[in-house]
């Protein structure tokens, strides 16, 4: 039978076949026994007291008693006075799944780009936040509701949108959703005629149209940006755009090239804004969100990934009024919106100014981390050059023309640094030249210096030196 849970203690499922032959005791027992052994109930994990189990499984508590007894006897139970009976760890004898080896990092040093520092989480403050916001949060909210989003929510975001990146935000025309990636899915299933994108731009997002029967259009990237008459001559009528600090390669949109997609919107086509690290600037002024000049012709899209954890899911869509209503159908069909709770929280996060002191807090430390890999990059890679250094949480780095770049990231694989390659991000890699992203903002400046180190004694290697 299911374990249906009382008012203390876990619930479990246990089985017992009253029709067996076996006693009912060592049905238990060997029941618990397998669920210890196969990991099911974890080393250190609460059993029911021996009360609670005896009337949720409808025996004696004798019964519970003995096979408790049992099993504390035989390893595999350990009890405490006044911490109640809990699960011993019994991974060297009961052949449970090791998963040691899988909790172990894959490398010494992870260039990965696109993460912040997660050990920075703010998790106090987040606990605060989400303490603060049950408190006066009716009953109703944890309900379908709204799947675009709650109401303060979005009205939140549309408060920090509008003061920090210009954006003309309405709630009413915000839609919450699980991250970027959910927005360029279902922006997909929405959007209407030939997406053009970017070239170089973000892979996953190519991949993610691509799944949804969308083969973007590629349009070059200059030292301008965007080139708009490019886009102009592909006959797409939208576009994926990341204007303020272009993925991957750091180039901010040149006013030219602003004004010349404005005149693009405004024959007809649409824009979708990736605002995916704006947050991060150091070396330049803000640059505005585009679609603060065409709020109708543009979608903007923004996330927590790059300024709280990815693992938080928490993305929103500014979208034209046209948008509104088929994406909010998208997003009810997809999952019937975002997590609640985390939505409570954010909203408060943001509206109590936790959300911008722990962005000063991220750019300062970011700023040291990104000084320290240029000096190491400028020092042990001489012969590559660094783009998009102004802002954001990761540099791109190429190396000279024909440089044999597949075979430096086996090298750095070998000696467990991690990096990513350009090449993924162009429609056709192999077009693309020799390169690597690489991320700072999860890494402490001495693991920085080390990887570049390292980098260094694999391009020795993978070039034969």
């Amino acid at each position: 039978m299911t374990v249906s849970g009382t008012n203390s203690g876990p619930e479990l499922l246990v089985v017992l076949d009253r029709s067996s032959r076996d006693p009912l005791h060592r049905q238990l027992a060997d029941g618990l026994r397998a669920a210890i052994r196969t990991g099911r109930l974890a080393p250190g994990a609460r059993m029911p007291s021996t009360r609670v189990l005896a009337v949720d499984l409808g025996v004696s508590r004798r019964l519970v008693v003995d096979a408790y007894g049992q099993l504390t006897a035989e390893g595999f139970l350990h009890s405490t006075q006044g911490a109640g009976t809990r699960v011993a760890d019994v991974t060297s004898v009961s052949g449970a799944p090791d998963t040691t080896s899988e909790a172990k990092h894959r490398y010494d040093v992870d260039f990965a780009p696109g993460a912040p520092d997660l050990a920075s989480f703010p998790r106090q403050a987040w606990l605060r936040a989400l303490r603060q916001g049950l408190t006066g949060i009716e009953s109703s909210a944890f309900g379908y509701a709204h799947p675009h989003g709650l109401p303060a929510t979005r009205t939140a975001v549309a408060d920090y949108l509008r003061r920090t990146r210009g954006v003309v935000a309405d709630p009413r025309r915000i839609v919450l959703c699980s991250g970027a990636t959910q927005a360029i899915a279902l922006l997909a299933q929405c959007v209407d005629g030939a997406v053009a994108m970017e070239d170089p731009g973000f892979w996953l997002h190519r991949m993610v149209l691509r799944r949804n029967g969308i083969d973007p259009i590629p349009i070059r990237i200059d030292e301008q940006g965007l080139d708009v008459d490019a886009l102009a001559d592909s006959r797409a009528d939208a576009v994926l755009t990341t204007p303020a600090h272009q993925s991957p390669t750091g180039v901010v949109l040149s006013a030219a090239r602003r004004t010349a997609l404005l005149e693009w919107v405004r024959r007809g086509g649409l824009v979708i804004e990736d605002d995916y690290d704006a947050e991060y600037r150091y070396d330049r002024a803000p640059v505005g969100a585009f679609q603060g000049v065409a709020p109708d012709r543009v979608v903007y899209l923004g996330s927590t990934s790059k300024t709280l954890a990815p693992g938080l899911r928490i993305g929103w869509m500014v979208l034209p009024e046209p948008l509104v209503a088929p994406i909010r159908t998208a997003k009810s069909l997809a999952d019937t919106g975002s997590s609640v709770m985390d939505q409570i929280a954010f909203a408060r996060f943001l509206a109590s100014g936790d959300y911008d002191r722990h962005l000063r807090q991220m750019r300062r430390r970011y700023l040291a981390r990104r000084n320290t890999m240029m000096r190491a990059l400028a020092e042990y890679l001489p012969q590559a050059t660094v783009l998009g250094a102004a802002a954001g949480v990761h540099l791109t780095v190429r190396f000279p023309a024909q440089f044999p770049i597949d075979a430096l990231i086996h090298q750095a694989t070998s000696m467990r640094i991690r990096v990513e390659p350009l090449a993924p991000c162009y429609a056709d890699p192999a077009t693309a030249p020799p390169g690597l992203i690489l991320g700072y903002a999860n890494l402490p400046e001495s693991q920085i210096i080390t990887g570049v180190q390292a980098l260094r004694q694999a391009a020795s290697a993978a070039s034969g030196q």
